[in-house]
């Protein structure tokens, strides 16, 4: 009953080329990439077999072994994480019983979510893709909103039913809401952690069909799997005073160094 765990990671990003590779300083003053501090987190989940990146660029996948991380080379076809991350798995010997995708721009993904995600997905049987969710607060949303005024691509939102089934995903802050929230207070919008728990069978399917249209339109690689009909599960989690944010942008590298200063990372 093994969980693998998959960093997906490529050079020749459209928003962002060599993002893999940009360096983070934490409190103390140490320079890490991007892909390095995606490895710690992934190293960090407990109950974890393996940990594979996932690259079809050399200067990534030296750059990895470098720091002792398993390396899988990938096609430069695959279209997205989801793809690399298949084609990785296609290639293990045995698989696993479920397959964690950890994108390598969300370093500042706690353990827990993780964990939480895995636990998520062997409690509901039903469910063939389980993705976390995470409640925004005021502050949050509003920088969410900020950035789609100011023309950047920010975080990602979700909405879902009452059982957790995914209806939408969305670079849109969605769900509207009329009116201010406080910073401290909770909002009805939910911010999508970009990590990802596939049942092995779902994530071989994913990789046969073509691009979706709705995908193609909102840059969403899971959006595929609710073009096709197929159940995925949005599990919240809690931050616990964690502060949460991906690199989506050169600016974001401030913005994760601010955070990591604030929760005294290194």
């Amino acid at each position: 009953m093994s969980v693998v765990i998959v960093i997906p990671a490529r050079h020749a990003s459209t928003r962002y080329p060599g993002k893999p590779l940009v360096e983070l300083r934490g409190t103390g003053g140490q320079a890490r990439s991007l892909i390095r501090r995606s490895w710690d987190a992934a190293m960090s989940v407990p109950g974890i077999d393996r940990v594979i990146v996932a690259t079809d660029d050399a200067r990534i996948g030296d750059h990895a072994a470098g720091f002792g991380a398993e390396v899988a080379m990938t096609s430069p076809d695959c279209r997205n994480g989801t793809e690399r991350c298949a084609e990785a798995v296609a290639a293990l010997t045995t698989p696993p019983e479920i397959v964690v995708n950890l994108q390598g721009d969300a370093p500042l993904t706690p353990a827990w979510f993780v964990a939480d995600l895995v636990a998520g997905l062997r409690a509901a049987p039903d469910a063939q893709v389980a993705t976390p969710v995470l409640r925004c607060t005021g502050r949050m949303r509003a920088d969410l909103i900020a950035d789609r005024h100011a023309g950047r691509v920010g975080g990602t939102t979700a909405v879902f039913g009452h059982d957790g089934r995914a209806l939408y995903f969305s670079k849109e802050v969605v769900p509207f809401v009329p009116g201010p929230v406080a910073d401290d207070a909770p909002s009805p919008v939910f911010h999508h952690v970009g990590v990802y728990a596939y049942r092995p069978g779902a994530l071989a399917e994913y990789a046969t069909w073509p691009e979706g249209v709705l995908e193609r339109l909102e840059g969403l690689e899971q959006l595929r799997f609710l073009e096709r009909g197929r159940h995925v599960l949005c599990v919240e989690v809690e931050a616990r005073g964690r502060q949460f944010w991906e690199l989506n942008n050169p600016e974001d590298v401030a913005r994760l160094e601010s955070m990591m200063a604030e929760m005294g990372m290194d």
